[in-house]
């Protein structure tokens, strides 16, 4: 039995601001369970629901030496979907009202978790083979592994030989402080503050820790594994990212496929499958635009986004080109919030085409399941995306992804071609406004006049295998790679 431990600082059901959550809390359950053992630590922030604080367990506390002072643990346990979470308890540091808070307090409650989770294998005697450490806020794990938890004197050979991979969520955020402080609040040695381990532009950097100490280095897709390697993507860390690619590879997350299945979905109005969407599929788009106050046409191209509104998801390029998407024969329908400027920009075009654009500046969890349902196309004109998750979604429910050919959305979603009839999906190279106009054009030439071939291209997204257990065979590989198995 492998034995592995995902250190992460969030996961579903109990607490999520992203798609790190998805992959700490919904991945563990995907692998077979007869060959490994994989756990998750957490830490137990005030917040989480009550209805899961009330089946934790108190498994022991024990106490976290940080910076000279010894700092309180408690250690629950709760059994979910066959997976066994920890929670790491310590009201000083996880009591607020949000569980990131920026700055240097983050910092320090991150050192404080990734020590404890550390600590906690030792206590309840539970030698993991491969700690799997998500973003930055692990990103000490492999860092105080290597180093203080080495130590023979204190700790024998428990933690000698334990490997660990470190996984790039968004290279975007990398937890940088002034060294000076994040030496004080880690208890690390000035000596692990060089450009070859954690110092990057005078200042301390968790997510470079972890990527140095680490034996592996993942990212959510294999496109995104290659784009950081370049100063553009890199964020600062490319030169790292190209050392390292001798050990860095890229596995596409996965979606929930019992909560997306537009066959068994109870929020949307007319379930379907692939061999049924020609014909059913059109309902939901009936009763979408009931619902929003549209014009009912089923024959309306009808194209979704549901995402944050910022520039990182290309909401300047709709920006740019707005008044040209919003033609007579296409119909926008809007869920999300973010920039003012965006949201302002959404609402204003609602108000003046109001058949046919509906702006939802809110997150509906419902009506974002109602849009993938009903619509024909999805837009996803981002800046970068390591993974993405809303074009797997489409892909499930036979809306066709327009997407910016960029990490994960390059990897997941093929361009239609008209010669040989393949791909999933429509997208555009550059980042440029009017080569995405004129590919949403496109797709809507395809809709209308061949829309035989765009049932093909829905049938073989539909078709296609983005589920958890696909991306867990993948992670099953790497770590027996890892382990010499």
């Amino acid at each position: 039995m492998k034995k592995i431990l995902f250190t992460a600082s969030e996961a579903v059901p109990f607490i999520k601001t992203g798609g790190l959550a998805d992959v700490a809390g919904s991945l563990p359950k995907a692998f077979r369970k007869e060959e490994y053992d994989v756990r998750v630590v957490l830490p137990l922030y005030r917040v989480i629901p009550d209805k899961y604080k009330e089946q934790m367990q108190y498994l022991t506390n024990y106490y976290v030496e940080l910076s000279g002072e010894w700092i309180y643990a408690g250690l629950f346990q709760l059994e979910y979907d066959g997976v066994i979470f920890y929670f790491i308890d310590n009201e000083h540091y996880f009591s607020g009202d949000r569980i990131y808070e920026d700055g240097l307090w983050d910092l320090e409650k991150f050192a404080y978790f990734s020590k404890a989770a550390l600590l906690m294998c030792e206590v309840i005697d539970y030698r993991p083979d491969i700690i799997h450490c998500h973003d930055w806020q692990t990103g000490l794990v492999p860092v105080y592994l290597k180093n203080e938890f080495y130590d023979w004197n204190r700790y024998g050979d428990f933690y000698q030989g334990i490997k660990t991979i470190m996984t790039i969520h968004n290279i975007k955020f990398q937890g940088t402080w002034n060294i000076d402080d994040m030496m004080r609040v880690t208890g690390l040695g000035g000596y692990l503050f060089t450009s070859d381990k954690l110092e990057s532009y005078q200042n301390g950097n968790y997510l470079k820790g972890g990527l140095v100490y680490a034996d592996w280095i993942t990212t959510v897709s294999s496109c995104y594994a290659d784009e950081i390697k370049y100063p553009f993507y890199g964020e600062g860390l490319d030169g790292l990212m190209r050392a390292r690619s001798n050990n860095l590879s890229g596995i596409v997350n996965g979606i929930d496929y019992q909560e997306w299945n537009p066959e068994t979905d109870p929020l949307i109005v007319q379930n379907y499958s692939v061999d049924s969407f020609a014909e059913l599929k059109a309902k939901n788009k009936i009763a979408l635009q009931e619902e929003l106050g549209m014009a009912v046409d089923e024959k309306r191209f009808m194209v979704g986004l549901v995402s944050r509104l910022t520039d990182q998801k290309g909401m300047d390029l709709i920006d740019c080109v707005m008044e040209d998407i919003c033609s007579d024969d296409l119909q926008f329908v809007i869920l999300g919030t973010g920039e003012a400027r965006y949201e302002n920009m959404f609402r204003y075009y609602e108000w003046k085409y109001k058949d046919r654009v509906s702006s939802s500046i809110m997150y509906d969890n419902t009506r974002s399941h109602r849009i993938y349902a009903a619509c024909d196309a999805f837009l996803m004109p981002s800046l970068f995306e390591p993974c993405g998750l809303s074009q797997l979604m489409s892909l499930r429910y036979g809306t066709v992804p327009i997407v910016r050919e960029t990490g994960g959305l390059r990897e997941t979603v093929m361009p239609y071609n008209e010669y040989e009839n393949t791909g999933n999906g429509f997208s555009f190279a550059n980042y440029n406004a009017h080569e995405m106009l004129y590919t949403i054009q496109y797709a809507k030439y395809v809709y209308y006049n061949q829309h035989e071939r765009w049932n093909d291209i829905v049938r073989r997204g539909m078709q296609a295998d983005y589920s958890w257990e696909a991306s867990a065979r993948k992670y099953e590989d790497l770590y027996n790679m890892l382990l010499g198995w």
